[in-house]
Formats: structure tokens, sequence, C-alpha cells
């Protein structure tokens, strides 16, 4: 059975770079990021746009993180998601932001102050790194890991750009002024690209296609992208997902994952990044090997899962 070398490898990347980090804490000693699971409570709920509500969670001792960074958040019914920091690293809390769009987000919305979640990481598969000009394209809730990569930017007196596109525009009020275009049309969202600079881009599926299309005319510029749903299937071929031995077997067409497939056959199978880097959704084999099958598939042959 073919795994995906590239996530793998990015993964493996990502989570080794993010651990090699150094962070200058408050204390003024260099201190690490650390994925441990943190027993938090929420300390403040506050609207920021008409249908996204942050979320600030305090504790004692919180690990380090940088801008980039998510948390996978354990919710009080089972369900696990991740949400990107949007604070500052500097803080002695950590903010992420949820957009009410499916049963996990509106549980977050219902959070209140008081109320104890537990959280794993932080953890980063969009490192940012703070050196050249840059680009920042941003959708919709798609700014909560920009807002830390600005910051920081502008903090630090880099030659920067946002572009922020949305029907709402959650922690417009947060942003550096100045270097700042709000709502351009979708071929404009690379007008301010810099030639050997970097590109950082977060938002839905359509503006990320559209950067990475116009990204064709850039190719003296480096993109950077994370992606808030699952990555589109090309090439794949269809195979069967057998739960059990001697359980039923589901035919998983060519353009759908096994993920959405067993879903549809038992609801409660968990999920969260849909991109192979959290493992929430990795299954066990009857021969013994793990398998994420939000993004991982067989080359045409039956896939037997161990009954749970």
């Amino acid at each position: 059975m073919p795994h995906d070398p590239f996530i793998r490898g990015l993964t493996r990347f990502t989570d080794l770079y993010t651990r090699s980090l150094p962070y200058w804490g408050r204390s003024g000693k260099q201190v690490q990021s650390l994925e441990r699971p943190l027993n938090l409570v929420v300390t403040e709920r506050k609207q920021v746009a008409d249908d996204v509500v942050s979320i600030r969670l305090a504790g004692d001792d919180l690990p380090a993180w940088h801008p980039g960074a998510h948390l996978d958040l354990h919710l009080p019914s089972g369900l696990r998601r991740q949400y990107s920091l949007c604070g500052d690293p500097g803080d002695l809390t950590y903010r992420i932001a949820a957009k009410l769009i499916g049963p996990g987000s509106a549980e977050v919305h219902e959070l209140r102050p008081g109320t104890t979640v537990t959280v794993h990481g932080p953890r980063n598969a969009f490192p940012f790194v703070a050196q050249g000009k840059m680009l920042f394209v941003a959708g919709g809730i798609g700014i909560t890991p920009i807002l830390p990569m600005v910051r920081m930017a502008n903090r630090l007196g880099l030659d920067w750009r946002l572009v922020y596109k949305g029907r709402s525009l959650p922690f417009e009020d947060e942003l550096p002024q100045g270097n700042l275009t709000i709502n351009p049309g979708r071929d404009e969202l690379l007008e301010h690209a810099p030639e050997g600079g970097a590109v950082y881009v977060c938002g839905p599926a359509g503006m990320l296609d559209a950067v990475k299309r116009g990204f064709r005319d850039c190719p003296a510029t480096r993109l950077h992208y994370e992606r808030f749903g699952p990555p589109p299937i090309v090439d794949g071929k269809p195979f069967e997902v057998q739960i059990g031995r001697n359980g039923p077997v589901l035919d998983v067409p060519a353009d759908r994952s096994a993920l959405a497939v067993l879903r549809d056959f038992r609801p409660g199978v968990p999920y969260s990044c849909q991109q192979g880097f959290c493992g929430t959704c990795r299954q066990r084999t009857v021969d013994g090997n793990d398998i994420l099958v939000c993004v991982e598939r067989t080359d045409g042959e039956r896939l037997v899962l161990e009954e749970r």
C-alpha cells in the first residue's frame, strides 16, 4: 500500500523545524516549544465577527510558540479540532478563533469563561521565517495564522504587505495600518508579490487555487500556504475499505477519501485537519500498519481495518 511521501516528509520536517525554533521567553532564557496535554481554562469569549468568536485560554507554564502554530482542542463532547493561535507569542495566554461552520465550531462558540478544556500542542505545519520582503494573503477566518506573522513582521521593521479578503473580516481592528489592502479583486491578490521574497497565504480553497495559479508568474518568489479543509484528490484510484475481517465492505471512489466514506457509514469516526498532519484519524489495519484515512489510499486493493 503506497503512502504519500510528501505528506509524511512535510509532517516530520515541520515538527522538527518548529521544535528547533528558539524563543526568548519572558524570563530571558531560551526555551523550546513542547507538546504535551494541557488543561486550560477559558478566561475570555469575544465576538470578533458575526460568525466568529475568539477564545482566550490560560494555564500554568504554557509552552512557547511561533507564528503559524496551532492547537489541537479536545472539546467536552469528545470532538477534536485544530485552531490556529492568533494572539501574540509574548502573551501569558493562548488565543484561538472559530468560525461557525459545523458541530465542532458550534461547541467552541458555546464555551464560556470558567470552562476547562484539554489541548495538545502547540504544533506548527505553517512555519514563518521572519526575513526578507513578504506578502501576506488572508481570506476570512484564514487571518488567524497570518495575524501573528503580520505582527512580528511589523515589530521587526520588515518590508511586508497584507491583502485581506472576505465577507466578514475578523480582527480587522487589530491589523497594523498602512500596508493593508482590503477586498481586492481575485486577479489582484498577488499584485504586490515581492520578487525574491515570500508569500504566506491562508484561506478558502478558491482563494488558494487563485494564488497558486497566479504564482506561475512569480518564479523567484517562495509560496507558503495553509489550507482550511482537505486538499483535492488528484489521480486517485477507487478501492475498498473493509471494517474488520468479516465486516462490511465500503467502496471508496477515485475522488473521495477513505475518511469521507467511513464517516458516511459511521459519523463518529474522529478526524481533525484532513491533511495528514494531526494524526486524529489514524486507523490500524489487520496486518498491524497504521494509516491516515484522510490522505492515504491503496493502489486499488482492499484495505482491511481493525474493528473498533
